[in-house]
């Protein structure tokens, strides 16, 4: 029998937006000529290919503007920051990383014994030791906490910065440090493309090897749709930071004025974590049955990296968090974006709400 496929989600109740996010009308809008008539290959040298490439610099300088790079040729186009923090550790074989990563750095860095930082609560412990590579990024794809990737110089002479959940977000400025990652579907933009910006080259080994695309430090014909929409949604990301932030924080305290007065319920990621990003801790219950609950009810949220979904661990960055496991277990995300209404914020609370009391009842009861 096919598959039952569910309905589309109503879009205001969709708050998982750290996950993924859905592909902005404008943005496709600035694909579609790519997409059809413009369908080239950037490296061709008849007229179809200089347009193609024409269209891959455009976006190429929109990225750079966005994200504070010096120059354009810094922006090395890639299928998504996972591929951009792949490259860099595996050239310097992996280094020290914070206790906050996202799964990308922190399981590449493992697969070469990498060092992790020692976190206090509220900043890293200096280390005896001096490494080629530190990785810490700009903000918690998990609890939205935000960090200065540039003091992370003190552990090594060289910073990788996963700054994926920072654009639009927050200003974004990759001229302090020497690489930076980034991916197009987490600001609106299509899914498959991302960006490795680089201030360094000694010692940088290319991924993947082939026709020597991107200056040779990444081969592979590109993307140039998803170039296109990665360019136009950096683009619209900036213009429209302060108002999306607003809108964000508005949503952040209408849930937890109707979360107020809930036992147990830890708020994470400190007071310089982004509006955006909301993690909650229920003691005693399970992150995944608060999810499914909420699902139930018609609204999308996570019990955090979509990337780590399916693993019953806790996640080092919500230990990191200074959690024990129990709490940890009980954690889910919420992450906020311009679709998202205050009487759905209201209406989710409520069904978070509802379903800790409910199943902490039924707990007792069993």
């Amino acid at each position: 029998m096919p598959r039952i496929v569910p309905n589309p989600m109503d879009a205001s109740r969709y708050f998982d937006h750290a996950a993924t996010t859905p592909l902005d009308p404008r943005v496709l809008e600035a694909m579609l000529p790519s997409l059809r008539e413009g369908f080239g290959n950037a490296h061709s040298i008849h007229s179809s290919g200089v347009a193609a490439h024409a269209a891959v610099e455009k976006a190429r300088e929109q990225v750079a503007l966005a994200v504070g790079a010096e120059d354009p040729s810094l922006v090395v186009f890639t299928s998504g920051a996972t591929e951009a923090v792949n490259t860099v550790i595996r050239s310097w074989e992996g280094g020290i990383v914070s206790p906050f990563e996202h799964s990308a750095v922190r399981e590449t860095a493992a697969l070469f014994d990498a060092k992790t930082m020692d976190w206090d609560g509220e900043r890293f412990s200096r280390s005896a030791q001096t490494y080629q590579l530190a990785c810490l990024m700009r903000v918690s794809n998990e609890t939205g906490r935000s960090f200065e990737p540039e003091t992370a110089r003190e552990f090594a002479p060289l910073v990788l910065s996963d700054m994926t959940q920072a654009l639009g977000k927050i200003p974004v400025d990759v001229s302090e440090i020497d690489f930076a990652a980034f991916s197009a579907h987490k600001i609106f933009g299509p899914k498959g493309v991302g960006a490795l910006v680089r201030n360094a080259y000694e010692n940088y080994k290319p991924l993947l090897a082939g026709g020597g695309q991107e200056n040779g430090f990444r081969s592979g014909t590109l993307n140039v749709p998803g170039i296109v929409g990665f360019g136009a949604a950096a683009e619209l990301a900036v213009e429209e930071m302060a108002p999306r932030a607003a809108h964000a924080a508005q949503l952040r305290a209408i849930v937890l004025d109707g979360l107020e007065g809930v036992s147990d319920l830890r708020v994470n990621g400190g007071k310089d974590a982004v509006p955006h990003i909301l993690s909650l801790s229920f003691l005693g219950l399970e992150g995944e049955t608060l999810v499914l609950e909420a699902d139930a009810g018609g609204f999308a949220v996570s019990a955090g990296a979509a990337c780590s979904a399916g693993s019953t661990d806790p996640s080092p960055a919500i230990l990191a968090e200074g959690l024990t496991a129990e709490w940890a277990r009980g954690t889910v995300r919420l992450a906020f974006g311009p679709s998202n209404t205050a009487q759905s914020a209201h209406d989710l609370a409520k069904i978070l709400r509802r379903s800790a009391q409910t199943l902490r009842t039924m707990r007792k009861v069993a």
